[in-house]
């Protein structure tokens, strides 16, 4: 497997950058593409994520700028490389806003989705490992949750396009055979690469926990909210199964040899996560033990859209992908204060200029 490429999109983002530098750690060449709706480029137009990265395993990352909804430029791009597996991260992510821009991320998530697969057939490219995600369960009929848990029955718009995405890939692995897909189902990543050189930086308003915890512990915003303090929970807040960025990283190099060693896999999914429930309020907890800050609350209501509890049963991952966790919950916050002690504001610092503009793409 060494020396193949791999296609990652979304790759300048948040879990794309770090499972970057897993796939190059592991030997394989990677060509990424971003269009930077969820993350940042610098003035020269590059990812300061990627040039990280390139820190990090002191090698290249072929990297162009690129919209999924451009399918002849993605085209392009596909014959300009021998393509030997994609990894499919790109996709608008927040729920909330999901459900208050519908029409926005259908388009994105389903359209972009159908522009990559048809330049991956164009380009004989049949090997997929899809960033799918925990929401397409909706609101679990029974915990832990395992991968034939029904899906379908979807609270919110983005998970929807998980599900119609994987209903896609399913139809697709059936009509042929030389399709070979596994949709990894996330859960709940946070933390950081422990170099503090990589991390979540968002470009929108703070939607996931982590960042805001650290974010009240910088002193830039006052308390942290707390959506909903009366669900059916121990101590009545939100319970996910939280799992280091690295290990959900770890996970996807685990998929490709998996789709390596299985070329008749056709479609098949794997929950990715730890197996175990964190509250909202152990999660703060940790976080003020594991890095010495206070973190003040507040209740606020539930957001519409939102479940009570999410915990995965990953035993497949862990029998058939031999992947396994290795960071616990306080390395999972204090990898994540490194980096934003590192990098307060962020990749904007630290001589990564960067800028929101549009900018010409940095490739061939």
């Amino acid at each position: 497997m060494e020396g193949k490429t791999v296609f990652v999109t979304g790759g300048a983002g948040y879990i794309g950058s770090h499972c970057c530098v897993e796939l190059l750690n592991a030997g394989f060449n990677v060509v990424a593409i971003d269009n930077f709706t969820n993350c940042v480029e610098t003035a020269d137009h590059k990812a300061p994520a990627l040039t990280r990265v390139e820190k990090i395993t002191g090698k290249p990352v072929t990297f162009y700028k690129a919209d999924l909804l451009d399918g002849d430029r993605l085209k392009k791009i596909f014959t300009q490389h021998k393509i030997d597996w994609v990894i499919h991260f790109a996709a608008l992510k927040a729920v909330g806003e999901s459900m208050q821009l519908p029409l926005q991320y259908y388009k994105n998530n389903l359209i972009g989705t159908i522009n990559l697969l048809e330049a991956m057939q164009a380009a004989n490219c049949y090997q997929l490992v899809f960033s799918s995600s925990c929401c397409v369960y909706g609101d679990p009929e029974k915990l832990p949750i395992e991968e034939d848990h029904p899906t379908g029955n979807v609270t919110n718009v983005y998970g929807r396009t998980k599900y119609f995405i994987e209903e896609m890939l399913k139809d697709l692995s059936k009509s042929n055979p030389k399709w070979n897909i596994i949709s990894l189902r996330y859960f709940n990543p946070v933390g950081a690469h422990p170099s503090g050189l990589i991390g979540e930086d968002p470009t929108k308003e703070i939607h996931n926990v982590m960042p805001f915890i650290s974010a009240v512990a910088l002193g830039k915003k006052p308390h942290v909210t707390i959506f909903g303090s009366d669900y059916d929970t121990p101590d009545g807040t939100g319970v996910r199964d939280y799992i280091h960025v690295m290990d959900l990283a770890s996970g996807h190099v685990a998929a490709l040899k998996k789709l390596d060693t299985t070329p008749d896999l056709r479609f098949q999914v794997y929950n990715i996560g730890i197996g175990r429930g964190i509250s909202v309020l152990e999660l703060v907890t940790a976080f003020e033990s594991a890095t010495g800050q206070k973190v003040p609350l507040a209740k606020g209501e539930r957001r519409f859209g939102d479940v009570g509890t999410l915990i995965c049963d990953s035993s497949r991952a862990l029998a058939e992908l031999e992947w396994r966790p290795k960071y616990d919950l306080p390395t999972m916050c204090e990898d994540f204060w490194r980096w934003q002690t590192m990098n307060p504001n962020g990749y904007k610092g630290s001589g990564d200029e960067v800028t929101n503009g549009v900018a010409a793409t940095n490739g061939n």
